[in-house]
């Protein structure tokens, strides 16, 4: 069998760790090796040609799961005209929708990596990442008069809380009540609502 060309490889390299930072966030980082590489299809063997241990693939799931929130912010600015607020707002609806409760996969990783960080305990570079980008979605949602790291612990909490109790109808009201909260007590920047 012939030598995996250059790009296939990176293409290879690219697959697992967006399946990783899928299954890290649904299942957890305690997923084996075998089966991540079976759910990006392809074979355990071939998993130490491209990374040095599961902790250096965890360090790049994490980082790829803030770089999609990232991006995810910049294009609600872009939907919105540049409107913060506005992206904020429907960013707050969005994570706090029975939508994103449900599907934790493609969701948030600060909700979903949340517990997976806390028990590393370590200075790893995930960790590092991890805390990057808690701050930087905490900046990103405040507000005038919110502090954006009060309002990112309401929706983490809720988000938690919400999967935790998913089925009984306390689910559905904590994600209303925290959006509710949320929604209701920021009020549009002036240069915003002269926009508008």
């Amino acid at each position: 069998m012939g030598r995996v060309s250059q790009a296939q490889a990176e293409e290879n390299r690219r697959r697992v760790v967006e399946t990783a930072s899928r299954l890290f966030r649904e299942r957890g980082t305690h997923v084996s090796v075998a089966d991540l590489m079976k759910a990006a299809g392809m074979t355990h063997g071939g998993f130490y040609k491209q990374f040095a241990s599961k902790e250096a693939l965890i360090d790049e799931a994490t980082a790829h799961a803030f770089h999609e929130l990232t991006r995810h912010h910049k294009d609600g600015l872009e939907q919105y005209g540049g409107r913060h607020h506005a992206a904020q707002q429907a960013l707050i609806d969005t994570y706090l929708s029975p939508e994103h409760r449900d599907s934790p996969a493609d969701g948030c990783p600060v909700a979903a990596l949340a517990t997976d960080m806390a028990r590393d305990g370590g200075e790893s570079e995930a960790r590092r990442i991890y805390a990057k980008g808690v701050g930087d979605f905490a900046e990103w949602l405040a507000t005038e008069d919110q502090d954006g790291i009060t309002r990112l612990c309401t929706m983490f909490g809720a988000l938690v809380l919400a999967r935790a109790t998913n089925g009984s109808p306390l689910s559905e009201e904590i994600l209303a009540t925290a959006r509710a909260a949320l929604t209701t007590t920021s009020r549009v920047p002036d240069s915003e609502a002269a926009a508008g």
